[in-house]
């Protein structure tokens, strides 16, 4: 039988009411021929909630613990889905990811799928089970231990079951029924797209779209996985939602793709430091040791041999960064005037495999900023995306212009 992977995340199956809603789903693909792999969410607001008890435990936890307590919200969604499911007499039984088992790295919190043998969940199918159902987000490490993947790690399992067990497809529902040109709720004019590529849904969800946690992208391009993106709440027919896919599956498409945002950004400046060799690597690796995830990297023309540099960062990683520097100077590592953070910035990014084949996207892009008014402080660009930062205010008005200026309302 083909395998079908269906992922319901945490407002999909936030109460019983929604959780038969999505089982009704999962037996139509049943009835079609398919045998399912279904990954749940925890219910929506219990990792939230369970997070909160450890912390209140135990403000300095025991990771291991705390992947223990965290993965519990799956667990409990897993084993209701399987009993609605047997409800409708669907064969179907849930699976803990030791019970597959997902295979992951040691890293409690933030583990990687290191393999997903494919023999246990086969062999129950193969005795007539329609259904697994599996709880997404964790695994079990080489010690034995439950992992955890981070947020969003639901949407890596997913794609991760959809490639272990090459499945036909792999289906994302969630709270909005497709991916946007724009957030809807910034540009009233944005629009669903039926398509995108691979490495635009990846741009699009590093840069700040909500709707695929980027890791899931990563693996759905490397393994070549169809996605599909839907909503678990309006009727479904077969073109319904927007599919993942590589870029020769895309007939026509327009130069730009999308408009992203991400509004909690800050620009920090490390003023006159040495303009010498290896100097860069020593800031920014003290700052990789600092865990602060910079982004965008701009560094001035030198003058008597001193020089600025100038990053971004999510603004609640500024007092990580300035630690990470002091802690440079202090030990002469870094020898710096004064280090800048600007807290009030917005990222805007366009983005496009169009972009490739034509010229003028940048300078459209800024024209039309500056008709607006509003000054851009660093740009970086790569072959599908040019991103900039602009003053937080300016950050929806710049979206609606460009959004506007690059028609992404029209269909290609």
């Amino acid at each position: 039988m083909p395998v079908l992977v269906m992922k319901f995340g945490g407002t999909s199956v936030a109460t019983l009411d929604r959780i038969r809603r999505a089982a009704k789903r999962v037996g139509v693909e049943v009835a079609k021929g398919y045998d399912v792999i279904v990954i749940v969410s925890a219910m929506s607001g219990k990792t939230n909630e369970l997070v909160g008890w450890v912390n209140e435990t135990s403000p300095l936890h025991d990771a291991r613990e705390y992947d223990a307590v965290v993965s519990s919200g799956e667990n409990v969604t897993a084993g209701l889905m399987a009993l609605t499911l047997q409800e409708m007499d669907v064969p179907a039984r849930s699976w803990q990811g030791w019970q597959v088992p997902v295979k992951t790295t040691s890293a409690h919190s933030s583990a990687r799928i290191e393999e997903i043998p494919p023999e246990n969940i086969t062999a129950k199918f193969a005795d007539g089970m329609k259904v697994a159902v599996v709880a997404g987000f964790q695994g079990v490490s080489p010690e034995g231990r439950i992992t955890t993947l981070g947020r969003g790690g639901s949407d890596t399992t997913a794609v991760a079951f959809a490639a272990a067990f090459k499945a036909e497809r792999c289906d994302i529902y969630t709270d909005v029924d497709g991916v946007y040109t724009t957030d809807p709720r910034v540009e009233a004019r944005a629009r669903k797209l039926d398509r995108i590529a691979f490495e635009e849904m990846l741009e699009l969800a590093s840069l700040g779209a909500k709707v695929l946690q980027t890791r899931s992208v990563e693996l759905a391009m490397r393994y070549k996985v169809k996605l599909r993106v839907l909503s678990s709440f309006e009727e479904q027919s077969d073109d319904a939602g927007t599919l993942v896919c590589d870029e020769e599956e895309i007939m026509e498409s327009n130069v730009v793709a999308g408009v992203a945002f991400s509004r909690d950004e800050a620009k920090m400046t490390l003023v006159s430091v040495a303009d010498r060799p290896g100097i860069a690597a020593t800031i920014f690796g003290a700052l990789s040791e600092g865990g602060v995830n910079v982004d965008m990297i701009v560094q001035n023309i030198a003058e008597e041999g001193r020089t600025d540099m100038t990053w971004s960062c999510p603004v609640d990683q500024v007092e990580r960064a300035q630690k990470a520097m002091e802690k440079a100077d202090a030990d002469d590592v870094i020898n710096y005037q004064e280090l800048i953070a600007d807290t009030d910035v917005a990222k805007i990014s366009v983005v496009g495999i169009g972009m490739r084949s034509h010229t003028g996207v940048a300078a459209k892009m800024f024209k039309v900023l500056s008709d607006e008014g509003i000054n851009i402080k660093v740009i970086t660009t790569s072959e599908i995306k040019i991103s900039v930062l602009i003053d937080r205010k300016y950050m929806e008005l710049a979206v609606q212009a460009l959004h506007d200026a690059f028609e992404l309302h029209k269909a290609a």
